[in-house]
């Protein structure tokens, strides 16, 4: 079942990204697409404020595959960084780090920010949503807890929101919840049907 997206019919629709979140939010749009993926550099200038880093991340993401874009095809990349007090708090390496990021992110609110970059040979829109969350005082055994068990090490902040942690940790946000999972699903399908 695909969704009413007649304008995309001519594409042939790609989403360059490993995350399994991604994949199935975009299924669940009822797009039909492939996956295709690059190991790409993911540094951003040390300087840059820590909410222009989602959308420069996506943009760069989207130019590596610029060059060999078909003229009917459309591809679709995505990069989501948890930001506290302006600082960017990325993917941990190790369990200590991981420990660290929630135990940061406990008790306080945070931004989540998605870019994405949708592209064709013609023309490309690139953008960025931000969540507001506000996490619970969580204790360092339910932190550990978390880690341990879910080994969040492929994750923005060493959190999803929809695992266990989201369940008893996050007390609200503000803004798209899908955009915390790692795609704005609204403001995409908003962009994509202007394609």
């Amino acid at each position: 079942m695909s969704a009413p997206l007649i304008n995309l019919e001519k594409y042939s629709i790609i989403l360059a990204s490993q995350s399994p979140r991604r994949k199935q939010l975009l299924k669940d749009l009822g797009i039909i697409f492939t996956t295709k993926t690059r190991d790409i550099d993911e540094s951003y200038p040390a300087e840059m404020p820590g909410e222009d880093v989602a959308a420069f991340l996506a943009d760069k993401k989207a130019a590596v595959w610029m060059p060999q874009l078909a003229s009917n095809e459309l591809i679709i990349t995505a990069d989501t960084v948890v930001c506290y007090k302006h600082h960017v708090l990325g993917k941990p390496e190790t369990r200590e780090e991981a420990i660290e990021m929630i135990a940061i992110l406990s008790g306080n609110v945070h931004q989540v920010y998605t870019g994405v970059c949708v592209a064709t040979t013609a023309r490309k829109e690139v953008f960025s949503v931000c969540t507001d969350v506000t996490f619970a005082t969580l204790s360092p055994s339910e932190i550990a807890f978390y880690v341990d068990n879910y080994r969040p090490f492929d994750k923005a902040g060493a959190y999803g929101i929809q695992e266990w942690i989201g369940y008893i940790g996050v007390e609200r946000i503000n803004g798209s919840y899908f955009n915390v999972m790692g795609l704005p699903v609204q403001r995409l399908y908003t962009i994509l049907k202007t394609f």
